[in-house]
């Protein structure tokens, strides 16, 4: 009897041509939004995919707020750019992703195999900011990705005072502010043509 082939081994399973497509190749940062509400359960589904992508020692420093009701997203307005603004309020939700510069308080039950890898950054400002930001923005990755899993569209964006937003949200300067992202669905007659990549020449090397 054939034994089967465990999903990491090489030649195991691997997502489809339409899976792939959903995430990559017909995946578009969307500017405009469709008046169709995002339901808190889907944002849970959302962040329990999202949560298990890899970081550094499991250390998972990044925090989210979702931004839903009117009065939220308005709180952020004052931060945003000009050119941000407008589709930012129209979005159903608009997420803060930020990290927590104390993320290696949380080491002993994310990563108990080793007791010494809080002491690793306590103390230590650029391990903490490095460690903190690097793996933040991986997991925002994580988040985009995870986001159209689940059939919602992104916008995510840089273009924010990030100053603001952590005296409005996070005044106790204990997280610090990553980027934006826009969820919801897509309108697609707000989409610009799709923009060229670089080709695997230009940006890989293969030693």
């Amino acid at each position: 009897m054939s034994q089967p082939v465990h999903p990491a081994a090489p030649g195991g399973r691997r997502l489809d041509e339409p899976g792939q497509d959903l995430l990559f190749r017909h995946a578009r940062t969307h500017n405009a939004w469709q008046d169709r509400p995002v339901a808190e359960e889907t944002l849970r589904q959302l962040y329990d995919l999202m949560k298990w992508g890899p970081t550094s020692a499991n250390c998972s420093p990044l925090r989210i707020l979702f931004l839903c009701t009117e009065t939220a997203k308005q709180r952020l307005a004052p931060a945003l750019s000009e050119g941000n603004l407008k589709k930012t309020l129209a979005a159903p939700v608009a997420a803060v992703l930020g990290y927590d510069t104390r993320f290696y308080e949380n080491l002993d039950r994310l990563f108990p195999h080793n007791p010494l890898a809080r002491s690793w950054f306590e103390g230590n400002a650029t391990a903490i900011f490095e460690t903190a930001f690097r793996n933040s923005s991986l997991q925002g990755g994580y988040f985009i990705l995870a986001a159209r899993a689940v059939g919602l569209d992104c916008g995510p964006m840089s273009g924010f005072d990030r100053a603001k937003v952590e005296a409005e949200f996070w005044p106790d300067g204990r997280i610090k502010a990553n980027f934006l992202c826009t969820l919801g669905h897509g309108d697609p007659a707000g989409l610009y043509p799709r923009g060229p990549r670089l080709p695997f020449e230009e940006v890989c090397r293969v030693l």
